[in-house]
């Protein structure tokens, strides 16, 4: 079994690439079109919405239809987001495997 130093070394250094991953999904951008192109969201690797466009020939469609794709689009971009997030996640957890823990 590794000794506890050794496991607090390995958590620090997680714990700094966690650190690392997350300013580096900050800047990494996702675009979601929705509705043909009528709906354009901007979000970052972390969650956060950056834009959202809407087609002003869109706007005058039926309002229910209108929300529908503007729900569905922010669903797919936080998705997509969340996705991202936890495939990072999982490619840096995957790097760190503790002998004798799992």
């Amino acid at each position: 079994m590794a000794g506890v130093g050794t496991l607090l070394k390995q958590a620090k250094k997680m714990q700094q690439k966690i650190e690392e991953m997350q300013k580096s999904l900050e800047t990494r951008e996702i675009d979601v079109s929705s509705g043909g192109g009528a709906v354009q969201i901007k979000i970052n690797g972390a969650g956060k919405f950056l834009a959202v466009k809407l087609d002003p020939d869109f706007l005058k469609e039926d309002a229910k239809l209108v929300e529908e794709t503007l729900l569905n689009a922010v669903r797919e971009a936080a998705t997509k987001a969340k996705e991202l997030n936890d495939s990072e996640m999982q490619r840096i957890s995957s790097a760190f495997q503790v002998p004798g823990m799992f």
